[in-house]
């Protein structure tokens, strides 16, 4: 790899990582938090809620305003915004007044998220934009195991909302990174005026299919199931089994790494027996990780080592499920490879949410709410597996 390479893929990575930090460095936090603004859990779970409802729809529109007014505006725009909301995220004296500013870092967020996509389809093609996205994602996958990490040294000696501070110095450094350092990829000429009616039709092609509808469904309760992990974890490793907010990060870290793992094989194991193959395994053995989690549960055998085993196991075979799902979403829809991605993101975004909304009605500060959760989104996965891959005959060719 060529410097300039290798520096692309650092600048578009760390950008990248602005959303996944502002999801993961704050959780070792949420307790305080409930804490300090006199919150029940459910209303602190909801600011995980908004910010993945604002994260995944934003994405819709940082797409055309990228293509209307170049890469970098829209960029500057996006985390300009995030590190407003972030500062004032750290100076809240309400939780209602969080949940509406991690809406407005969510909007901030995605643009993160979403440019350095298009910037690496302007600057490569082929096996060297596989490799940049790859090395990208890499950067992307590591943040969930040290996030946390680093939230909670900065809790501990700081308090809370040094989190948010710490998060809006870094999208200050994205945005110095943007400007000096990332070049403009879209020539003026290049630039096309959107078009609403071209963009429903895409969404109209889209909703139509069953295949796409269905793999970003599937892939979608296999994040929401990640989601629901999130924003109960912290309460349960702190508040029931003990943990330390530092203890409580390391341990979040092993769940991290079982599904980080398991995603380095996802395009060896298609090359070699088939995507479709991949995710019917996948989604199946998921399933009944999940089921088996519950079961344990509901009998009464409450370990902490038992629920980290567990459920790095789940995250293991779902590390295989979420970007096969993605993929084979893509493949039939390269004209509108883009907004399908974006509807792709922004549906799964919404359906994380939905799947915090549901188990915050039944939490309770103990594991069986999050297991029953889990199983819930890995049982209603399998059955649209089995439909989807089923009666889709250029999914069931093992595409």
């Amino acid at each position: 790899m060529n410097p300039g390479f290798i520096k692309m893929a650092l600048i578009l990575g760390l950008l990248s990582c602005v959303g996944p930090f502002a999801i993961d460095m704050y959780l070792p936090a949420l307790p305080q938090i409930a804490e300090s603004l006199d919150a029940p859990v459910e209303l602190t779970q909801y600011t995980l809620m908004s910010f993945f409802i604002a994260f995944g729809v934003s994405q819709l529109l940082y797409g055309p305003a990228a293509d209307m007014f170049g890469r970098k505006p829209p960029l500057y725009f996006g985390l300009g915004l995030f590190a407003v909301a972030s500062i004032g995220c750290a100076l809240v004296t309400s939780i209602e007044w969080l949940i509406a500013l991690r809406f407005l870092q969510g909007i901030g967020a995605a643009a993160g998220m979403s440019i350095p996509r298009a910037v690496i389809r302007d600057c490569y093609t082929g096996t060297r934009a596989t490799r940049l996205m790859t090395t990208v994602m890499l950067v992307i996958s590591i943040s969930p195991m040290l996030a946390p990490l680093v939230g909670s040294l900065v809790i501990t000696p700081f308090g809370w909302p040094a989190v948010f501070v710490a998060v809006g110095l870094a999208a200050l450094l994205g945005l110095a990174l943007a400007f000096w350092s990332l070049p403009e990829t879209l020539p003026e000429k290049q630039r096309v005026p959107f078009r609403f009616s071209a963009m429903m039709r895409a969404f109209h092609t889209l909703f139509r299919d069953r295949g796409y509808m269905g793999l970003t469904a599937i892939g979608g309760l296999g994040m929401a199931s990640f989601f629901i992990f999130l924003s109960t974890s912290s309460f349960i490793y702190t508040g029931y089994y003990g943990l330390t907010s530092t203890q409580f990060s390391l341990a979040f870290s092993l769940n991290a790494v079982g599904f980080f793992i398991a995603s380095q094989f996802a395009a060896t194991l298609g090359e070699r027996y088939g995507q479709v193959v991949v995710v019917k395994w996948a989604i199946t053995s998921f399933a009944a990780s999940a089921t088996a989690m519950f079961a344990l549960f509901s009998l009464g055998a409450d370990s902490f080592p038992l629920l980290i085993t567990m459920l790095m196991i789940s995250n293991a075979f779902l590390g295989l499920v979420v970007p096969t799902t993605m993929v084979l979403s893509l493949e039939a829809h390269g004209p509108i490879a883009g907004t399908a991605a974006a509807l792709g993101g922004a549906l799964q975004m919404l359906l994380g949410a939905v799947g915090i909304v549901v188990v915050s009605l039944f939490f309770d500060g103990e594991p069986l709410p999050l297991v029953a959760g889990i199983m819930t989104c890995a049982l209603l996965a399998q059955c649209l597996s089995m439909i989807t891959l089923r009666f889709e005959p250029q999914l069931a060719r093992g595409s």
